[in-house]
């Protein structure tokens, strides 16, 4: 028999407002992308810690690792559908680890610090030098209405690539070139060099428009080409990575000259970063 009063309540009845949300299941195929960018940040961090154990091979294998991973999580993110803004703001914490701090802290223990000082100061440079170039990306980005050259040029050249030039005297370190106090100084001459590019304005093509589509009868050609690339990578690792580095560096120079014969200027002379976008997202 049911009572016809309420149960006695000494506190009154439940509050339920101050709970919070419940909770509630979520699909996995929102936790993969997220998954794949905290192996990259693992990846990253462990390549710190094989650096400083002396085991270089396999703390630059860890690195490009991870700058791998850090490239394809957002690519899988938008395939499956599953961006968020927590995604997001994770992948910008992997970019500063990845692309900044494992590779200029692996370069410093493998060449820099027989430069002392001068070595050091050029990996701190080279970081934060990254870390500004991903808040510039991060904030451009952001902007609703983008110009169009956004889709064809990078603003400097972009963390990943970054990541992948500053190791380029570990590379050579690698292939039996003598790593003295002499190597160590050109060495930090040239990971300044990198922290330059990274937060200049020199125009860097994307390759995201007119060369994301390929004529019919090219795409066997550099789908073969892509593979002898990756054949040779395995058996000539060190290389191939110098070479790659190399010609990256070459073909710099060819896309400032496109951007000038398009817009007139060596430099993109359109702002990035205006006082009102620093001091609403410092």
């Amino acid at each position: 028999m049911e009572t016809p009063f309420p149960p006695f309540e000494p506190n009154g009845p439940p509050d339920d407002s101050g709970r919070g949300p419940r909770l509630r299941e979520i699909p996995l195929r929102l936790i993969i992308p997220n998954l794949i960018t905290i192996l990259a940040i693992c990846a990253g961090l462990t390549g710190i810690r094989l650096a400083f154990e002396n085991r270089y091979e396999l703390a630059v294998g860890m690195v490009l690792l991870a700058a791998f991973l850090d490239g394809i999580d957002g690519r899988v993110a938008r395939l499956m559908k599953a961006t968020s803004k927590f995604g997001a703001q994770m992948d910008s914490l992997a970019d500063i680890v990845n692309f900044g701090v494992a590779p200029a802290l692996v370069v410093y223990v493998f060449a820099l610090d027989q430069a002392r000082s001068i070595g050091w100061i050029a990996a701190l440079i080279y970081s934060i030098a990254a870390g500004l170039r991903l808040a510039r990306f991060n904030v451009m980005a952001e902007r609703e209405n983008k110009a169009t050259w956004q889709s064809e040029y990078f603003v400097g050249v972009p963390a990943p690539a970054g990541a992948m030039l500053v190791l380029l005297p570990v590379y050579l370190g690698f292939l039996g070139l003598t790593t003295d106090r002499t190597f160590a100084y050109f060495s930090s001459a040239y990971t300044v060099l990198i922290a330059f590019l990274l937060i200049s304005r020199l125009p860097v093509w994307s390759g995201k428009s007119e060369g994301s589509r390929l004529r019919r009868d090219l795409v066997l050609p550099v789908m073969l080409g892509v593979v002898l690339y990756v054949a040779l990578l395995s058996s000539f690792t060190w290389e191939v990575m110098v070479l790659t580095a190399v010609i990256y560096l070459l073909t710099l120079p060819f896309g400032a000259r496109k951007w000038k014969r398009k817009y007139g200027t060596l430099t993109i002379e359109e702002p990035g970063v205006g006082e009102d976008d620093i001091g609403r997202h410092i």
